[in-house]
Parts: C-alpha cells; sequence; structure tokens
C-alpha cells in the first residue's frame, strides 16, 4: 500500500489557531511515484536515491526559489514559499530538471497558496492540506495546481493547463478548481525566474585595502567578492554583479553618482585592514536617495574567524533590506566555507589572475588553484574554478593539441566540485560548458540550466547557458537570458556584447547584429574570431568587400582559418542557424 505520510495533517483534531501566527504561503507537496515497489524491490537503493534526490534537487532548488523545505517523510516532501508563483516556479523547475534525467526518479506535485500556522520548524492548516490533496491528481512527472495558483501566475509564468474542475478533494468541504500542467520541454526562460521587479537592489563597493600594503588588495578584493557572490543566492534581492561594481575600485565616487549608474537603492562600502593575525573589517550601508546610513558597523576579530564574518555581514544586510526573512533562509543559503585558511589564501590568488582574463592570468591561476587543492582537498570552490579553467584553455585553443586532456582535466575536477558540493553555481556551469566543448549539448543545456536555477541572481548564470544556448540552435532563448543578465550587470562585459551580436546573426537579424559585433570588437580586438560573426553578417547584407575584409583580419589573428575547421573544432549542433552563419562565411569568402 502506497505509504501516505501526511495523514498526520489532516486528522479531524480540533487545533486552535492564533489569528497572530497565520499568514499565506506557497505551498509545494511533492510525492515519489511507484516508491512503495521501489522499496520492495531494492530498499537501500530506493533510499539512498530519494535522499539523493532531497539533498541535490529538492532543498537546492527550493532555496533558489526563495523557499525551505518543512517537512520530509519517507517519500515525500513539503516546501513553503513566500508566494504561490515562487512555489510554481520551484515546481518547474525540478519537473524540468528530473525530465533531463529519462532513468531517474519521477514526482507527481501539487501547489496551492492558503493559509498556514507555524508549529516550530513545521507548518499547518489548509495551505498543506490543499497542496498535499492535489499532488496524487497528477501525472508522473505532472504538476497539479488551483486555481488561486494559476490566477496569481497569470502573465509571469507561461502555462498550458487543463482544466479538472472540481474534484473531491478527501477531507476538503469546500470545491477547489484544480488544473493540470503537463510535462512539456524542459527549459529556462526569464518568465520562469523571480522577477527583479521592486526588490530592494544594492551595490557592493570594492573595499578599500587599508593594510598599508598594496600586495593585500586581493584579499580585499576576496572579501569583497564573498560577500557580493553571498548576497545573490537571496531571490528576495536584486544584486548588481561584480563586474560593474568594481569598475569604481581605487575611485572617489559619490554614492548617488554610482546608484544613478547602477540602477539601485541601497550601496554597501568598506575597508579591510589586515595585521599579523587580525583583521579589521568596516561596512556602512547606505540609502542612495537620503544618502542615510542604514547601518555601520566595525568588526575586528581574528583572521581565523573571516568566514564567520563574511556570514555576519551578508545577514545583517539581508535582514535590514528584507522584511520577515526566515531564519531557516538564511541559514541554507551559507556555503560551506573551507576547511584551510591557508587554502582559502591560496584560491583568492588564483581568483585575482583568473579575473585579468588573460591567457598569462589563467596560467597562473590554474597554479594557484591546485596549490590550494594540495593543501585542501575537499575545498569545492576550487576545484569549481580549476575545472573552468580546463575549459578556457580548451575555448582559446592556445595549444589544440592539449584540448582532449584538458578536457579530461576539466571533468575529474567539476565531478569532484559537484560530489563535495552539489549546489555550487560554478561547479554546474563548469561542467555544462565542459559538456559543450565535449560535444554532448543535451548535457551541456541541463547543466547550465541547473546553475541558473541554483542562483538565478548571479547574472554569469544566466550568460552561460545563453552561450550554451546558442550554440544548440536556441538563440531566441539566449537573447531572453542575455537581457536577464544585463538588468543583474548593467555594464557588461564585452564577451556579453559578442554573445548578443552572434545571437542575432544566428537569427538572420543581421543588421542588428552589427553594431553589438562591432562593439566587441572595438572592446577586445585581439580576439579574431569574434570577427568571422562582422564577416558573416556583412557578407548577409550584401555588403561583400566590407566582409571579405573582416574575415582576413580575422583569419590573421588565426583562428579557424575554413569552413571544415569550424565544423570539426566550434562545437556547434548542427542546426538552422549554424548553417545561416556558415552561409554568411562562404559567402565572406571563407573557404571550405
Amino acid at each position: 500500500m502506497r505509504r501516505r505520510w501526511f495523514r498526520l495533517l489532516i486528522c479531524p483534531t480540533v487545533i486552535i489557531m492564533g489569528e497572530a501566527d497565520r499568514r499565506l504561503a506557497g505551498i509545494m507537496a511533492a510525492d515519489v511515484v511507484g516508491y512503495s515497489a521501489m522499496v520492495a524491490a531494492n530498499e537501500p537503493t530506493a533510499l539512498a536515491g530519494v535522499r539523493t534526490l532531497r539533498i541535490e534537487v529538492i532543498e537546492p532548488l527550493a532555496l533558489a526559489h526563495g523557499g525551505r523545505l518543512f517537512k520530509t517523510t519517507g517519500d515525500g516532501f513539503l516546501a513553503a514559499f513566500a508566494s504561490a508563483v515562487q512555489a510554481l516556479r520551484c515546481a518547474i523547475a525540478i519537473q524540468d530538471r528530473l525530465r533531463a534525467q529519462p532513468d531517474g526518479i519521477r514526482l507527481r506535485i501539487g501547489v496551492h497558496q492558503g493559509e498556514v500556522v507555524p508549529e516550530g520548524d513545521d507548518l499547518l492548516g489548509d495551505g498543506v492540506i490543499i497542496a498535499a490533496r492535489l499532488e496524487p491528481l497528477a501525472e508522473p512527472g505532472g504538476i497539479c495546481i488551483s486555481a488561486r495558483v494559476r490566477e496569481d501566475a497569470a502573465g509571469k509564468v507561461a502555462l498550458e493547463a487543463e482544466n479538472l474542475g472540481t474534484p473531491q478533494l478527501k477531507n476538503i468541504a469546500a470545491p477547489i478548481q484544480v488544473f493540470r500542467i503537463r510535462p512539456g520541454p524542459a527549459q529556462v526562460s526569464p518568465a520562469a525566474l523571480p522577477s527583479q521587479h521592486d526588490l530592494p537592489s544594492i551595490a557592493v563597493l570594492p573595499f578599500a585595502n587599508m593594510s598599508g600594503d598594496p600586495d593585500q588588495e586581493y584579499f580585499a578584493d576576496g572579501l569583497t567578492e564573498d560577500i557580493l557572490t553571498a548576497l545573490t543566492r537571496f531571490t528576495q534581492l536584486k544584486v548588481i554583479a561584480r563586474n560593474s561594481t568594481f569598475v569604481y575600485k581605487g575611485r572617489a565616487v559619490a554614492i548617488r553618482d554610482v546608484a544613478r549608474d547602477l540602477g539601485v537603492r541601497f550601496v554597501l562600502e568598506g575597508s579591510v585592514r589586515r595585521a599579523g593575525g587580525r583583521v579589521r573589517v568596516t561596512a556602512q550601508l547606505i540609502e542612495a536617495a537620503t544618502a542615510a546610513h542604514l547601518w555601520a558597523e566595525r568588526y575586528d576579530r581574528a583572521l581565523t574567524d573571516i568566514f564567520a564574518l563574511q556570514d555576519e555581514i551578508t545577514e545583517r544586510i539581508v535582514t535590514t533590506l528584507v522584511t520577515n526573512i526566515e531564519r531557516s533562509i538564511i541559514e541554507q543559503a551559507r556555503r560551506k566555507p573551507p576547511g584551510s585558511l591557508g587554502a582559502y589564501e591560496l584560491f583568492l590568488h588564483g581568483r585575482e589572475q583568473r579575473d585579468l582574463s588573460r591567457y598569462e592570468g589563467m596560467l597562473a591561476a590554474e597554479r594557484w588553484f591546485e596549490q590550494a587543492i594540495a593543501l585542501d582537498p575537499n575545498f569545492a570552490l576550487a576545484h569549481a574554478e580549476l575545472a573552468y579553467i580546463q575549459y578556457v584553455h580548451v575555448t582559446w585553443r592556445v595549444h589544440p593539441e592539449q584540448r582532449e586532456t584538458r578536457l579530461a582535466k576539466g571533468f575529474v575536477n567539476a565531478r569532484r566540485a559537484l560530489q563535495l558540493e552539489a549546489s555550487l553555481p560554478l561547479a554546474n556551469r563548469a561542467i555544462g560548458n565542459l559538456h559543450l566543448r565535449a560535444g554532448e549539448h543535451a548535457d551541456a543545456v541541463m547543466w547550465a540550466r541547473r546553475a541558473v536555477e541554483l542562483n538565478p541572481g548571479e547574472a554569469e548564470n544566466h550568460a552561460w547557458l545563453a552561450n550554451v544556448l546558442s550554440y544548440v540552435g536556441r538563440s531566441a532563448e539566449a537573447l531572453e537570458q542575455l537581457d536577464y543578465a544585463r538588468r543583474l550587470d548593467p555594464l557588461q562585459p564585452p564577451l556579453w556584447d559578442f554573445y548578443i551580436g552572434r545571437a542575432l546573426v544566428h537569427l538572420g537579424r543581421d543588421e542588428e547584429a552589427l553594431p553589438w559585433l562591432e562593439a566587441s570588437v572595438r572592446r577586445v580586438p585581439t580576439l579574431g574570431h569574434w570577427r568571422r560573426y562582422v564577416a558573416a553578417a556583412l557578407a548577409q547584407l550584401g555588403r561583400l568587400e566590407e566582409a571579405r575584409s573582416a574575415l582576413l583580419s580575422a583569419t590573421s589573428i588565426r583562428f579557424f582559418e575554413s569552413i571544415d575547421e569550424i565544423r570539426r573544432y566550434d562545437d556547434y549542433l548542427d542546426s538552422v542557424e549554424f548553417q545561416r552563419f556558415i552561409d554568411g562565411l562562404r559567402k565572406a569568402g571563407l573557404p571550405a
């Protein structure tokens, strides 16, 4: 008999609930399909599979969508969200993830919005009961929602829903109109991501190095970047990306000007002074319009407390800007700190070199990350960074003969990072990029999409998903992701100019593509392969003389000198979009 773990929630016991404790919540109830048969066939395997599902899928996706898992028993999961839309987006993301694993566990999911009442870490009330009653009506891999959820999601989540009428729900007297969402193709659209509209928006300026030693810049920058990254994990905030905020490094700027340039309401600024085994950090959270300090604090700590200090500053910002945020959300957003302060320092040196975005910097970064891992083999983020470096080696083709070796090394480190910390977005992003370069396009999309789901507040996740989507013939979706990324990084890097221009070329919108491509080439003139897309666009527009000139400029920098070379090494999935690009190059005069 199928185990129904929520019976305790619906027994006819009279519970007196205080009005002050009641609140509306979006509730997601999920149940494993065929769990009893799985247990009968192989109980240890079934239990391990459900545990992995909870740790690697349910918990991180609930967190990424602003919710928390508040009950798990046997084959069932209950998660609570601030809104029905967040709960529905999470349910869609979960089913999309599981659909990408054809032989994996399947879930039925029910979503409802209703009143709940806290009881310790648990939640009781109609919202929970009705969500649990909707779940059995869903198809395997599908979702059932109430009319209230459908109404709230209108215009925010693209839905194709089948009206099931008002089926009788056990122990529910009032009629509930139910809609079934059928399984569809897995994709991530900004429409299915948390809206940035009206969220508290913040820019974290680079903390000033007050140590009197320029060699300590890496430490101040590392502290800044770690706080910024921690803030992006909260879907209740809009956090401007590092690329945009670090342009102000070392500059005396007015807070109001920063806020205007970046489109934010709040700015965090601070300083770091490191001496011996101690560190002093000052931080001020400022409301830009009024120049009012919402809080200012000075922290004087042992250097070994640096990770706890990062968490403390992050928590202070979040609790100041987000009303009534639950303690569990703050705790779930914490990332496991490295086990060694020495490894962390080596890691910061590596990240400093990686951020230079030049080949010599990547080589230096690789050495730093390897040293960090040698000191702390369980440092997940260092493994993820090392995997990303291998992707860069393969992509830049400085030593094409090392391609297979670099790919293999990258996969080893990416998988190790995921083994240590499955919810680490960079690890998911890195392995997705490596799958792309290995020509494994479905896996590339799946992992890149997972990075977005894990942290939709991080601009780079959207940009790298856009990159993968353009390679597999889905450039319209890539442009949507880039639009979302640019809202988080208004001073976007030149690479994103190229991504936009490339996607427009793929779509045949060559006139629109040229300004973006020309801007990217102007900002980084050494990247010859970008000029190939300029040549293709010009050729498709009939401007053949200009196209040939652009192509000569591209091939002079030695990057893919024939169409056959592009087909063999540029890792495109053959598609209408790719053929359109190749046709432009052929017209521009690139030999077969």
